[in-house]
């Protein structure tokens, strides 16, 4: 327990064998109008609270006064030399003690004295507390239009699709934790896109969220924030980090309605609202039903990529495939496809040659269009099942069960 002490320098500057239960974690660059403001605020936190804490300084490369205020007011300062929201995180709580962990902004929008509705929930159960800046109040001046009615709730609700998250302010730059859950999420993203990794990694480990709602004041100095290439930031990470929404369903809508839509052209043109399509509309949908099928092998891809390393969950459809697939099975729906596309090539290659290479009729285009696409579609799947086995190992040893499922395939 951290002696009593009125003395703010002292109280803040703990010993190093004490365990203080609440560590004040704050990135810096170029904070020298805020630091100090945020620091007494959670300075003052902390004694009206009568928590015991530590307050960290994560500096990531300031160049003004930041450090020698910092130091000033006894605050421990930790350096990181590589630059980035993330990373300047991941230093400063590597380097923090507490239980708790609050990790806030040094640009003074939060307020710091309210840290302790962050600390209760976490004491009563809570691994993640979030502060929600659109359950409480936004200040005129402290958020963008763009970032108030498009951005923050464009992304967040996409969080929530994609992720299955109940957070409704995903970019809080408040937030508080457990030193366990903390290990548990396994944070690395060295940029701003931390924020997001960790709403979905809380999310995909199924951590206790509980979100309290905040005020946000008007920044003061300038902003680091870039409104397109942080928001661009953001969602990218969110496709790569889920592979159905990036590759599966755009695969899946693909090709489906591709095969639907090519059978009709097989019996000549198709008419739709009014306009004929014929074969140069068909040759587009053929390539489409194409794309999609290479979409879908690239989320299989992705998705048994993610599971083997860790990033992602084994979901059903992974599962089935580990216990039904096999190589030769692969092979043979390849090569199955590849006859049919084959046998229609083969039909309509023998009346070009009993017509001395002659022009063929839209009929025998077509025909000779879907076996193309047959046969690609046959060569892709074998292909795509060696991969399968030898690249990713499909049937490589389960994390969860711990046994190997097949003998012949790649180390993990």
């Amino acid at each position: 327990m951290c002696a009593a002490n009125t003395k703010i320098i002292e109280l803040y500057s703990l010993d190093p064998d004490e365990e203080p239960e609440i560590s004040i974690v704050m990135p810096c660059l170029n904070e020298e109008k805020t630091i100090g403001i945020c620091i007494e605020k959670a300075q003052a936190a902390l004694r009206d609270s009568g928590l015991c804490g530590e307050i960290i300084v994560s500096d990531n490369g300031s160049t003004d006064r930041s450090v020698e205020i910092c130091r000033r007011y006894g605050v421990r300062v930790v350096h990181q030399s590589r630059r980035g929201y993330g990373n300047a995180y991941l230093k400063g709580i590597a380097a923090a003690r507490g239980r708790y962990i609050v990790m806030a902004d040094s640009d003074n929008t939060y307020d710091l004295t309210e840290i302790s509705q962050f600390v209760e929930p976490l004491r009563s159960g809570a691994e993640l507390v979030m502060g929600n800046r659109f359950a409480g109040r936004i200040l005129p001046g402290a958020m963008t239009w763009s970032h108030r009615y498009i951005g923050n709730p464009v992304l967040s609700a996409l969080m929530r699709l994609m992720f299955g998250t109940t957070v409704g302010d995903s970019h809080s730059g408040i937030r508080a934790f457990t030193r366990e859950a903390y290990q548990k999420m396994e944070l690395r993203a060295p940029g701003m896109e931390f924020a997001s990794e960790m709403v979905i990694n809380a999310a995909k480990i199924g951590l206790k969220v509980v979100e309290v709602p905040i005020t946000y004041y008007p920044r003061e100095g300038e902003s680091k924030l870039r409104t397109f290439r942080d928001g661009w930031r953001h969602l990218r990470y969110m496709l790569l980090r889920s592979p159905t929404y990036l590759f599966t369903l755009p695969g899946l809508v693909l090709l489906l309605v591709g095969v639907a839509a090519l059978v009709p052209f097989l019996f000549g043109p198709v008419t739709v609202a009014g306009r004929s399509f014929d074969i140069h509309a068909m040759f587009l949908i053929g390539m489409g039903a194409l794309a999609g099928y290479q979409l879908l092998t690239m989320g299989l891809f992705a998705r048994l990529l993610a599971a083997r390393e860790g990033i992602g969950a084994e979901d059903y459809l992974l599962r089935v495939l580990r216990r039904t697939f096999t190589l030769e099975r692969g092979i043979l729906a390849g090569l199955a496809l590849l006859a049919i596309g084959g046998a229609l090539g083969g039909l309509v290659m023998a009346k070009w040659l009993a017509t001395d290479f002659g022009a063929l009729s839209l009929a025998d285009t077509r025909v000779a269009f879907v076996g193309f696409i047959g046969v690609i579609l046959g060569i892709q799947t074998i292909f795509a099942s060696f991969y399968l086995i030898c690249v990713l190992g499909i049937h490589a040893v389960d994390r969860d069960a711990g046994q190997a499922t097949d003998d012949a395939t790649t180390d993990r």
